[in-house]
């Protein structure tokens, strides 16, 4: 188990440089990766989102009740702020239908576990991280495809139902066993909760590249405006996520964690979502896969200049 644990602390460490390599090499290199079978992502999906509840206790959802303003900020600003951001940027670049919806998709969805993991690098409030990212996760099944559509209706077609229906299976109930499990054997889980960052880093590599190598001749036409928006999205997240938190007085603690709960996306959702929601345009899986290697890394650098902040405001 010791052995497992320095692995896991190694992929932790250094998931924004594997992720990049692996992403890397399935777009370059694209035969190396085309083993991993795009249909695997939501089953991939479910495992990171099963490990998410594996580290859930009741506590965490007491922080909604305890601190319900802090939360409900984070909820708010979540599925305004990055929704509004995606369709500005889409309508200001041009983005054809299919791209726009892509990027109009990552900002509906819920921030991912990456957040959490980010929040805690950076020395910001975890428990509010945590908090947010299972409320917002809980609300996506309604949010995502309402605001989808609301969002994209005169442009694509939308189907809300399918989308509901996938993230009630991929997000909802993995998590929700993974809760449960954790409440029943907790003495069990809290060993295997030491080993899950390796675990999630695995299979955030493994989606990124089915995503990347089915997609690598489309991410390479498409041009750099596709990258553009995609990282002008998530650092814009992150900016008025920061903005927001100052603007309100929070502590910087809790002014990081909706930095980042904001600024990063549960992408590998908005990959698998695409396929669902827009089965007729293969191009709207292609900001989602490129998300998930881009916050990755601007994550890991952020949190490194949090962690400073912190350091110097002390």
């Amino acid at each position: 188990m010791e052995a497992l644990e320095k692995i896991s602390n190694f992929f932790g460490k250094y998931m924004a440089v594997i992720v990049l390599a692996v992403a890397a090499l399935a777009l370059f290199v694209p035969g190396t990766c085309l083993w991993i079978q795009t249909s695997w992502v939501n089953y991939l999906l479910m495992i990171v989102m099963f490990g998410m509840g594996l580290t859930l206790k009741l506590e965490d959802f007491k922080l909604v009740f305890t601190r319900p303003k802090d939360v409900i900020i984070g909820c708010i600003s979540q599925f305004t702020i990055m929704p509004l951001l995606a369709w500005i940027l889409g309508t200001v670049f041009r983005l054809d239908p299919a791209l726009l919806a892509g990027v109009v998709l990552v900002g509906t969805c819920p921030g991912g576990t990456s957040s959490n993991v980010i929040t805690y690098l950076s020395g910001g409030d975890v428990a509010l991280s945590v908090g947010m990212t299972s409320v917002n996760t809980l609300l996506a099944p309604f949010l995502t495809p309402a605001i989808t559509y609301l969002l994209l209706r005169t442009t694509v077609t939308v189907n809300p139902v399918s989308m509901f229906v996938s993230i009630i299976k991929v997000v909802i109930i993995p998590i929700a066993l993974g809760f449960i499990i954790n409440k029943l054997f907790g003495k069990v889980t809290q060993k295997l909760v030491k080993v899950l960052p390796s675990v999630s880093v695995v299979a955030i590599c493994l989606i990124v590249a089915s995503v990347v190598s089915h997609n690598a001749e489309k991410i390479l036409t498409t041009g750099a405006i596709v990258f553009v928006v995609v990282i002008l999205h998530n650092l814009l997240g992150y900016a008025c996520g920061l903005g927001l938190g100052r603007a309100l007085h929070l502590n910087a603690s809790k002014s990081k964690a909706l930095s980042i709960e904001i600024g990063m996306q549960n992408s590998g959702l908005a990959t698998s979502l695409a396929g669902t929601a827009f089965p007729d345009l293969a191009m709207a899986t292609v900001p989602g896969a490129i998300f998930s290697v881009w916050h990755n890394i601007s994550g890991a650098v952020l949190a490194n200049f949090y962690r400073r902040w912190t350091e110097t405001s002390k």
